[in-house]
C-alpha cells in the first residue's frame, strides 16, 4: 500500500466513519478517490491533514468530515444528476461521480476549472462536466437537479440556485452565522426549500453567496 493510500484509509477510519457518515457507497468513494491528485502540487503532502485545505484565492477544499457528511446527508441515488458548486480542483466532483449518473461542476476561477477538467480526465472520470461560470448562477441550462452541493460558506443561497432544484430535490450548504458555521440540508417541497440543521462546520464565504445588505440614508 502506498503512503497516500495508507493516509486515505486512515482519513476515512478516523475522520469520516466516526462522524456519522454511514452510507457505504460514500465511504467507498472516499476510499477510492486519491485526494492528493486534486489539490495544488504544493499541498499534496498535507492533503490528508483533516482540515479545510487552502486552494488559494480564498478557497478551500472542505475537510473530509464535513464533505463526507454533506454528501451522505444528500441521500444520493445512482441515477441522480448533481450540481457541484465550487468544485475547486475537482475532488468533490470525483467523489460524487462514484455515486451518481451525472455531475455538473461549476468553478468560477478559470485556472481551477481548467485544472479540474484535466485532473478528472486523467483520473478516468467521464461523467462530470466542468463549467467555468459564476458560482452564484449555477448551471440553469442543465437544470433541474436532484441535488446541489455547495463547497464553501454561504450567508444565503441565491434564488437563482435554489430554483434549479427538482421537486423533492436536496441541497447542502454551510451557513456562516457569527463565529460558528452550520451545515444545513434543504428539501424542495411545493417549490419551497425547507432547511434543517445537520451539524456544525465552517468554511470561507464563497463569492456571490453574501447576504444582501440593506442601506439606509
Amino acid at each position: 500500500m502506498s503512503d497516500f493510500a495508507a493516509r486515505r484509509t486512515m482519513m476515512v477510519d478516523t475522520q469520516v466513519r466516526p462522524n456519522d457518515v454511514t452510507k457505504f457507497p460514500v465511504i467507498e468513494a472516499m476510499l477510492s478517490v486519491p485526494m492528493e491528485d486534486f489539490v495544488p502540487p504544493s499541498r499534496r503532502a498535507v492533503a490528508y491533514s483533516g482540515e479545510n485545505l487552502d486552494l488559494g484565492g480564498g478557497r478551500v477544499l472542505l475537510e473530509p468530515r464535513t464533505l463526507g457528511k454533506m454528501i451522505d446527508m444528500l441521500d444520493l441515488q445512482p441515477d441522480d444528476m448533481v450540481l457541484d458548486l465550487g468544485c475547486g480542483y475537482g475532488y468533490s466532483s470525483a467523489v460524487l461521480a462514484c455515486l451518481v449518473q451525472t455531475v455538473i461542476a461549476i468553478e468560477e476561477d478559470a485556472d481551477m476549472a481548467a485544472e479540474a477538467e484535466r485532473r478528472l480526465n486523467e483520473a478516468g472520470t467521464f461523467n462530470v462536466a466542468v463549467l467555468n461560470a459564476p458560482l452564484a448562477e449555477g448551471a440553469p441550462k442543465q437544470a433541474p437537479y436532484d441535488a446541489i452541493l455547495i463547497n464553501g460558506g454561504v450567508e444565503e443561497v441565491p434564488e437563482a440556485i435554489l430554483s434549479q432544484l427538482k421537486e423533492g430535490g436536496r441541497v447542502a450548504a454551510l451557513f456562516l452565522e457569527g463565529a460558528l458555521g452550520v451545515a444545513r440540508i434543504g428539501h424542495c417541497h411545493g417549490g419551497r426549500i425547507v432547511w434543517r440543521y445537520a451539524f456544525n462546520a465552517g468554511a470561507p464565504l464563497l463569492p456571490g453567496f453574501e447576504r444582501a445588505r440593506s442601506f439606509s440614508l
